[in-house]
């Protein structure tokens, strides 16, 4: 049974930074790969960056570009979001979702205060 794990979450000032992992269990990740997306009270759901499992070619939305960087650990199956310069913008639970099977995780808060 896949499952996906988010951790790393909490509250931070802004201008702070945190880092998000995503960990994989349950099956051999060779193909497809993770996608963060966030969700902020009475907002829709957005992208915020993704990563392929083989290529580790990444994208991210124009929100979190130059501030986000995501990157993998494939020994660990594992997806990290490292988030600098947070504003109380980014504020919002943070999930991610494993591609192209669409598992998600339980989310995790990010909170920014100014």
């Amino acid at each position: 049974q896949v499952q996906l794990v988010e951790s790393g979450g909490g509250s931070v000032q802004a201008g702070g930074s945190l880092r998000l992992s995503c960990a994989a269990s349950g099956r051999a990740f060779n193909s497809g790969g993770i996608t963060w997306f966030r969700q902020a009270p009475e907002k829709e759901r957005e992208f915020v960056a993704a990563i392929s499992w083989s290529s580790g070619s990444t994208s991210y939305g124009d929100s979190v570009k130059g501030r986000f960087t995501i990157s993998r650990d494939n020994a660990k199956n594992t997806v990290y979001l490292q988030m600098n310069s947070l504003k109380p913008e980014d504020t919002a639970v943070y999930y991610c979702n494993l591609r192209p099977d669409n598992y998600w995780g339980q989310g995790t808060q990010v909170t920014v205060s100014s």
